[in-house]
């Protein structure tokens, strides 16, 4: 982890193409602006955690229904039972 001391107004530029700029410091609270091309998604680490969380429950949720899938019975249409 890269640990830097910024002050207010200053800013990194992280491969030349997104900036993070302080752009204020109270009590607890800083405040940042992100500048990046649109593609570059940009998600609170919160965030990132929770969508994480939910792309890996629903991964484990159709791993079970494709291994229930030959209990499915498919009755043909004009077939008997």
């Amino acid at each position: 982890m890269l640990i830097l001391t910024r002050k207010t107004n200053e800013e990194i530029i992280i491969n030349s193409e997104i900036r993070v700029k302080v752009l204020s410091i109270s009590d607890n609270q800083i405040k940042l602006g992100i500048t990046a091309p649109h593609e570059v998604e940009i998600l609170r680490g919160e965030i990132y955690d929770k969508v994480k969380e939910s792309a890996i429950d629903a991964s484990k949720q159709s791993s079970q229904d494709i291994k229930n899938l030959p209990k499915l019975k498919i009755n043909k249409l004009g077939s008997s039972l």
